[in-house]
């Protein structure tokens, strides 16, 4: 997992690090890390033109060690300083902006450069707030953004992604301890795992979902939650949703509305109708498992009146659901409105998007950002939704299983053939899966 960091904590873990091991190695690796992704941007450095704007801290210094590096590579480089800029900048064929990267408080009015001069900003783009992501003055809009330490709240959230360009991160090994992350593929070799005694109700998952005017809904969260690892599915739907879909034979279709304690995780609402929440009230009633609340389960009242408020609950809205649960609409950083709506409901928030944005009650923070736009089809939400009850069913804890089921959705998604069906998801959800445990073994 790649740390998020807030300026103050990542100040913290830059003083620390120097401390332990010295500023001007610090500032060597990470001018290097620069340079080298000045170096991939040009292909060649030499007799290349590259202007560096340097500022007046770290991020300056970065600068000029970069400009150092690429000079010995046979490039021509120009450092300018930040108050000394011109209004323009012409004739280069890369622009180096290390001038306020995490230390930016105040509006920075960057160059214009020519068209097809490439930018590289360093950390963030100068004249963005790292914390909210907010425009301070005319930043440059990037081609790239490297990220050095850890990722700021403004490289996710905020007007900030106008101007970010392609993200890339340089760890430099500062960032010790942190809270919240950036979910990538080497977290997901533990999604497969298996105990001797494991047997059919070990991992079983109760489903609320589908209905007579929608089975399809039923269907797809099937396909994700045993593509998930679901060891076996209790179902109940609102009619005999058989009669039009072929249910998985590792289904039990019931028609109690009571939840079978053996089961582990719960996924209710995908499919049921606009009267879901009365049809809901009491299944939900004295529910012992972690439940996940999709689609027309995603009702406040229906959350405030039965969710333990324990973190146990996980609700996965996109936009306008989400909007419908806060009665407001979106700010522009989602960190904190997911945090927000998390904290009031006592519940694990997903909030679906091209980034996906997860908090837990108490404010902890994942973030997924492997979603394509292949997934933005009806149905792929269902299969999430039932990703995620078998990621919990198989003994993750809903925040992590929310993160862990939302980056395998955006991974199976991004191997999609162009226009492909929700039904598509969960076979290649099944096949990433697979390669994970022969690596793992």
């Amino acid at each position: 997992m790649i740390p998020i960091l807030t300026s103050v904590a990542m100040r913290e873990a830059d003083a620390k690090a120097s401390a332990r091991r010295g500023v001007d190695a610090l500032v060597d690796m990470a001018g290097t890390a620069v340079a080298l992704h000045a170096k991939r941007l040009l292909r060649s450095c030499y007799g290349k033109r590259v202007a560096v704007v340097v500022g007046p801290g770290l991020n300056g210094a970065d600068g000029r060690v970069a400009a150092a590096w690429l000079t010995s590579r046979g490039a021509r480089v120009d450092v300018v300083a930040w108050d000394h800029v011109p209004t323009e900048l012409h004739g280069y064929d890369l622009v180096v902006d290390a001038a306020f990267g995490l230390g930016c408080t105040r509006p920075f009015m960057a160059p214009k450069v020519s068209p097809g001069t490439l930018v590289l900003a360093v950390d963030l783009p100068s004249g963005v707030d790292a914390d909210s992501g907010a425009v301070l003055g005319a930043p440059m809009t990037a081609n790239a953004t490297l990220a050095l330490g850890a990722l700021k709240p403004a490289h996710l959230a905020g007007p900030s992604l106008d101007f970010m360009g392609e993200l890339h991160f340089a760890g430099l090994d500062i960032v010790t301890t942190y809270d919240d992350g950036l979910v990538d593929d080497s977290d997901l070799a533990p999604l497969v795992t298996f105990q001797r005694n494991d047997h059919k109700w070990a991992h079983a998952v109760q489903a609320f979902v589908g209905s007579s005017l929608m089975p399809g809904a039923a269907e797809l969260v099937l396909r994700g939650a045993l593509a998930g690892g679901a060891s076996m599915i209790r179902l109940e739907s609102r009619g005999d949703v058989a009669s039009y879909v072929q249910l998985p034979p590792e289904v039990v279709h019931s028609k109690e509305s009571s939840v079978d304690r053996r089961c582990r995780a719960m996924v209710a609402g995908p499919g049921l109708g606009p009267d879901a929440p009365a049809w809901l009230e009491e299944r939900l009633a004295n529910v012992e498992c972690p439940v996940v609340l999709d689609a027309d389960g995603l009702d406040r009242s229906l959350i405030d009146q039965h969710s333990p408020r324990d973190g146990s609950w996980v609700l996965t809205p996109h936009e306008g659901e989400f909007v419908r649960l806060t009665g407001r609409p979106l700010g522009a950083n989602r960190l904190d409105d997911v945090r927000e709506l998390a904290g009031t409901t006592g519940c694990v928030v997903l909030l679906k998007g091209p980034v996906t944005v997860i908090a837990d009650p108490s404010g902890t923070l994942r973030v997924v950002t492997s979603g394509t736009p292949t997934l933005a089809t009806a149905g792929t939400g269902d299969v999430l939704a039932g990703l995620i009850a078998a990621t919990i069913a198989r003994g993750h804890d809903p925040l992590n299983a929310a993160a862990l089921a939302a980056h395998l959705h955006g991974r199976a998604g991004a191997r999609l053939v162009p226009y492909a069906t929700a039904s598509d998801v969960a076979t290649k959800v099944g096949e990433l899966l697979h390669e994970l445990s022969r690596v793992g073994h």
